[in-house]
């Protein structure tokens, strides 16, 4: 008796508050209006086959002898039919609000502006079934001497808005960060020092403590508060990665740099946060390399890798190097693949294992012999 014809979606904006309704299409037949005014009873009513929209089961409710009112106010008599929309549910935890659009269509299938109606938003509430009728009235005289009764048939489209308000007192996203990033650069109430290169750097003890496990180990020993006034030296390290350290551990981002030094800054940076375990940070710097293999960077990643436990790194520099024969001798050219066979032997014999998997076995030594590193492996 129905069916449903569409779901689309749309955002209207009203001053500061957002409202999103998920509009619903229902059509609704009636086949047999004659019978219908007729149906023994005080006042039949006929509920249409059930529909989802928002998330809600409904109905609608057809009343052929109505006198639920007009919805301005005032009664009708029994002269009138009624179709109300029913929230056919006892699930409900809060109000649903909606708008419903009710339009009979011509004998064509096209709604007629002439007979629509809007409601108002109307909030549908639990826990009683069968709840908040927003109605739709037309006079059963009106109807019968219209183009819309057609055999005995007419039909209704039923446009079911679901709203969705934003809520009054909106909440603006953690900026923590942010507060914690201007303390670093503003240096207020900084406890202690770093000289790494030559460059000074102030940092806050609890920060350094709470972000950095390794941290908290070196700044609650000897260099606890109170026991040294000594500047903690830095020597291994250069300056532009330790301010990329410190500004991640203050602001828990990546930082500033340009893009030519990503991958150099990367290196460095993956090797720091190993250091000071800074987990985040360290896969940060793994996802950024991961787009920087290429035949000139992947031995110095894969040593990288290998060096400091970076299991899918690793993993993703095998696969580009071993996937072909063309570009492990490409690999194998640079400077960086010697550093690489001298201080990761194992990894030499799993490029070696990996990629003699995939090449035919006669043609195995002749292509190991053209690449002198490989040669009494």
């Amino acid at each position: 008796m129905a069916s449903d014809t569409g779901a689309a979606a749309m955002e209207i904006n009203t001053g500061a508050t957002t409202i999103v309704a998920e509009r619903t299409y229902h059509e609704l037949k009636i086949d047999g209006y004659s019978r219908s005014i007729s149906t023994p009873g005080d006042r039949p009513v006929f509920h249409s086959c059930p529909f989802r929209a928002g998330g809600h089961t409904w109905r609608i409710r057809y009343t052929p002898w109505s006198n639920l009112g007009n919805g301005h106010g005032r009664e009708t008599s029994d002269d009138s039919i009624a179709f109300s929309l029913v929230l056919d549910t006892n699930m409900v935890s809060e109000p649903v609000m909606a708008t419903v659009t009710f339009t009979l269509l011509k004998h064509d299938g096209k709604p007629d502006s002439i007979y629509t109606h809007t409601t108002n938003i109307h909030h549908f509430s639990a826990p009683r079934n069968d709840i908040g009728f927003e109605r739709f009235i037309i006079e059963r005289e009106v109807l019968e001497r219209s183009e819309y009764l057609t055999d005995d048939c007419f039909a209704i489209r039923v446009h079911v808005r679901i709203i969705k308000e934003t809520p009054p007192i909106a909440v603006p996203p953690p900026d923590i960060h942010q507060q914690l990033g201007d303390l670093l650069l503003r240096k207020e109430g900084t406890d202690v020092e770093f000289d790494v290169g030559g460059v000074m750097f102030s940092a806050h003890r609890l920060v350094l403590m709470a972000r950095s496990p390794v941290f908290r180990a070196e700044l609650l020993g000897p260099m606890k508060e109170g026991t040294t006034t000594d500047v903690i030296q830095i020597d291994d390290m250069e300056a532009q990665v330790f301010d990329g350290l410190l500004t991640f551990i203050y602001t828990d981002t990546w930082p500033n740099m340009r893009q030519e030094d990503e991958c150099r800054m990367s290196q460095h940076l993956l090797a720091a946060s190993d250091r000071y375990n800074l987990q985040r940070l360290k896969l940060m710097c793994e996802e950024r390399l991961h787009n920087h293999i290429d035949t000139w960077s992947a031995a110095t990643i894969l040593a990288l890798a290998e060096k400091h436990q970076c299991i899918g790194l690793k993993k993703a520099c095998l696969k580009f190097i071993s996937s072909s024969a063309a570009l492990l001798i490409a690999v194998s050219e640079n400077e960086e693949f010697e550093y690489l066979a001298q201080s990761c032997p194992n990894i030499m014999k799993e490029l070696i294992s990996k990629l003699a998997r995939d090449m035919q076995t006669a043609a195995i030594g002749d292509f190991w012999s053209g690449i002198p590193l490989f040669r009494g492996l």
